[in-house]
């Protein structure tokens, strides 16, 4: 690990995204393509790819994780504005590898540690981002950070839309609801939300070799994600993780799974 701060464990979890969007990119017919998230692997010293998830937990994470980064892909550029805000950024480099509209501002918020690594690893490849880039070291579990995202260009009076991917499922119920809370604080009418629905984590079978994955899962707002949304002004669509598998192709290992993704938008200013 190059940075000079140790990464927390929550941020940890950020290389196993990374490992995930390597493997996929190398395979021959890829849903996406992260052709920097090799290097993050490499400079953290992992094994450079998958040997093959060998319990039913792990093969579902791994689908989850590749059609969910598909999922985003697709909706963040086509949302219809021009400021982006991905909290808990950890190794995302959507501001480097998708093409942006014109004029397209990201914002990405974490730790400071995770951001120095993922700064580090790109300045080394000579990485170009394809948005103007602002990297905002803060603890989203700080009331302040809102003032701070506004310091650092945000304009909440105009349209946004923020992703929160893989976020919630780490935070407490009250922490996630104060993280979505200060979010609508921030969202103009018309923003755009995107984040996963949530489950009950106290049902996640156990697997030692994911432990330092589940192990820091604390529930954020669980099934009923999508219905505390709706009911704090926003509008709520849905997308099956299986409906999605099955329009890209991509079998589930649990065909059974009432996963879901959350795309949600701003109906008020309250």
């Amino acid at each position: 690990m190059t940075t000079s701060e140790p990464l927390s464990p929550v941020s940890r979890t950020a290389l196993s995204v990374a490992r995930v969007r390597a493997y996929e990119s190398s395979r021959p017919d890829p849903l996406f393509v992260d052709p920097y998230a090799l290097a993050f692997v490499d400079a953290a010293g992992l094994e450079p790819a998958l040997s093959g998830p060998v319990s039913s937990l792990a093969k579902a994470l791994v689908a989850h994780g590749i059609l969910r980064t598909r999922f985003y892909d697709d909706r963040l550029p086509a949302a219809g504005a021009d400021q982006v805000v991905v909290l808990a950024a950890g190794l995302d480099t959507r501001a480097y590898r998708l093409d942006w509209p014109s004029g397209t501002r990201v914002f990405e918020l974490d730790l400071g540690p995770v951001l120095d690594f993922k700064q580090q690893v790109l300045d080394g490849l000579g990485a170009v981002p394809k948005a103007r880039r602002t990297a905002l070291p803060v603890d989203l579990v700080d009331p302040r950070w809102p003032e701070r995202l506004v310091a650092a260009g945000f304009d909440p009076a105009r349209r946004s839309v923020w992703l929160a991917e893989g976020l919630l499922v780490y935070l407490a119920p009250d922490e996630a609801a104060g993280l979505l809370t200060a979010v609508a604080g921030l969202a103009a009418p018309g923003s755009r939300l995107l984040l996963e629905q949530g489950g009950d984590v106290s049902r996640t079978p156990q697997d030692p070799a994911l432990t330092h994955l589940t192990g820091l899962w604390r529930g954020g707002l669980g099934p009923g994600t999508g219905d505390w949304l709706a009911g704090h002004g926003w509008t709520v669509e849905t997308t099956a993780l299986t409906r999605l598998a099955e329009t890209c192709g991509r079998p589930l290992p649990d065909p059974s799974t009432t996963r879901a993704f959350i795309e949600a938008e701003r109906r008020t200013a309250d």
